[in-house]
C-alpha cells in the first residue's frame, strides 16, 4: 500500500491529489486539441471545488494561473489569459514604501495634529471652544498613555506649539479634566444604578 507521505508533494494541496493527477495526465497528452479540451475540463472541476469564490474578480484567471503552477509550467496550450510565469512566481516582491508622516509629537498622532490646525483656523465661538475642549481632553489621554502623570502646562505648551502659536491657553483660563481609563464605564454604571432606584 502506498501512503500520501511516500507520494510526490502537492504543489497546491488545496486542490487535492486527484486534481494533481488530472493535471499530470493533461500535460502527458500528445494531441494539442485533446490537451486543450482536457485543460478546460480540469479548470471546470477546479472551479466547482470552490463555488463560493465565483463572485471574486478574475476567478477564472486565478484558476488558469493555478493550473500553470500545478503543471510546473509544462502544460503547452493557448491559455485564454496571460498566466503567471515561473520567474514572476519565484521573484521576491518589491520593497513596500511606508508613509512616514512628519509629526512633532508621535504620541498625539497625525490626525490630532491636523485637527489642531483646523481648530486654529476656525472663527472664535462656541464650536471652536467645544473643539478645543475635546482636543485638550484627547491630548491629555494620549499623553497619559505614555507618561505616568499628565502635566496640563505641558499640554497647553504642546497645543500652542502645534498650532504655530495661534492657540494660546493656560491653566488660569481653562482646566483640563482628569482622565481616568475606566471613567466612562464607571459613569455608565452610576447612571444605571441611579435609574434602578
Amino acid at each position: 500500500m502506498q501512503y500520501n507521505t511516500q507520494l510526490e508533494k502537492l504543489v497546491l494541496p488545496e486542490y487535492g491529489r486527484n486534481i494533481q493527477n488530472m493535471v499530470d495526465h493533461c500535460v502527458a497528452i500528445k494531441d494539442p486539441v485533446e490537451r486543450r479540451k482536457c485543460a478546460y475540463t480540469v479548470i471546470d472541476i477546479m472551479g466547482s471545488l470552490f463555488p463560493h469564490l465565483r463572485d471574486v474578480n478574475n476567478f477564472k484567471h486565478i484558476l488558469w494561473d493555478h493550473l500553470a503552477i500545478m503543471s510546473d509550467f509544462k502544460l503547452e496550450i493557448d491559455y485564454p489569459y496571460v498566466v503567471i510565469t515561473k520567474e514572476e512566481l519565484f521573484t521576491a516582491p518589491g520593497h513596500l514604501e511606508y508613509s512616514r508622516p512628519t509629526m512633532k509629537y508621535r504620541h498625539y498622532g497625525k490626525i490630532l495634529e491636523k485637527m489642531i490646525h483646523i481648530a486654529a483656523n476656525m472663527e472664535e465661538g462656541d464650536k471652536k471652544a467645544h473643539l478645543l475642549r475635546l482636543l485638550l481632553s484627547q491630548m491629555k489621554r494620549s499623553y497619559s498613555q505614555w507618561n505616568k502623570e499628565a502635566d496640563d502646562e505641558k499640554i497647553f505648551h504642546d497645543i500652542s506649539e502645534l498650532s504655530d502659536g495661534q492657540i494660546k491657553m493656560n491653566g488660569d483660563s481653562y482646566a483640563i479634566p482628569d482622565i481616568k481609563m475606566n471613567g466612562n464605564r464607571d459613569k455608565l454604571k452610576s447612571i444605571k444604578y441611579q435609574r434602578k432606584k
